[in-house]
């Protein structure tokens, strides 16, 4: 989620707390990302850092608050959620630096419909060609940039981006011999995602998952008239995510699974499995409810 001039200040506080690792900006190195007007987020989530491999076929290159994953086959190569708008030419960029050309990248996959997340995915799929593979929840937010959000409104914009394949509940999408199966994970938003695929690491299989946001920032988690059966959604969620097949957990904002990705010495200091993720953010969740329970009470 996103931090805005005068807005949801609870949000901000939630996402200090839960989602940022420390980051140390001061060290010489790249310039960050231009801030958006519309509304400011943490420097790290703007820090470029430079593209480092994951596992055999597997390179992270988003920033040291965002997740970016880039995978490469035989037959070219996938990306997984991108950042902030403003990331298009640093994703390219560090696409080259790990050897892939534009025309390489065949798909673009995506956790959730936020502009944190899917903010740069238009326009690296305008100097791509890649096709965009999303549900049918999150293609209608991500056609509309961003706009009529269950949570935020009209408040987080980007550019609207174009599915060009829906994927349902299960499905795989295949390339070069590897297959990304699509979870749906609906406990952050209702089209939320998580994906999961096999790679290598020191010639073992390595069963990596890409598991979705799983906080409710100041999210209505009682009576919601706009998403009546949200705390379902959130434990259904939960629910599958505790089943993932999942030797390493990454996450769309990489502190809230133990990596600190501007750490080249030790980039995942504290090493955290899916049941553990799901557990913490049900815990969270559980004392969230209690607290909106509380504060509308007689």
């Amino acid at each position: 989620m996103l931090l805005r001039h005068g807005r949801l200040p609870a949000l901000a506080a939630t996402l200090a707390l839960s989602c940022l690792a420390p980051v140390d900006t001061s060290a010489s190195g790249p310039a960050p990302l231009p801030q958006l007007e519309a509304y400011t987020v943490h420097e790290s989530w703007r820090q470029p850092i430079e593209p480092f491999r994951i596992a055999d076929n597997t390179w992270y290159i988003g920033t040291a608050g965002l997740s970016a994953l880039l995978v490469k086959t035989g037959a070219g190569a996938v990306l997984i959620d991108g950042g902030m708008p403003q990331a298009a030419d640093m994703l390219l960029a560090n696409m080259t630096k790990v050897g892939v050309a534009p025309s390489d990248l065949k798909y673009i996959l995506h956790s959730h419909a936020h502009a944190d997340h899917a903010g740069p995915l238009a326009a690296v799929q305008r100097a791509t060609g890649a096709i965009l593979v999303s549900n049918a929840e999150s293609a209608v937010l991500l056609a509309r940039g961003g706009s009529d959000d269950i949570h935020f409104g009209d408040d987080l914009l980007y550019p609207p981006a174009q599915t060009g394949r829906i994927v349902m509940d299960g499905e795989a999408v295949e390339l070069g011999g590897v297959r990304f199966t699509v979870h749906f994970t609906p406990a952050h938003t209702p089209g939320s995602m998580s994906w999961t695929w096999t790679d290598q690491r020191d010639g073992q299989p390595l069963r990596i998952a890409y598991a979705d946001s799983v906080s409710a920032p100041g999210y209505e988690l009682l009576d919601n008239p706009r998403y009546p059966r949200i705390v379902d959604d959130y434990r259904r969620g939960y629910a599958v995510m505790r089943d993932l097949p999942c030797d390493l957990l990454i996450t769309p904002h990489p502190g809230g699974s133990g990596w600190t990705p501007q750490d080249a010495g030790n980039r995942l200091p504290e090493p955290m499995s899916c049941a553990g993720y799901a557990d913490a953010a049900e815990r969270a969740l559980d004392q969230a409810i209690a607290k909106q329970r509380d504060a509308g009470g007689p």
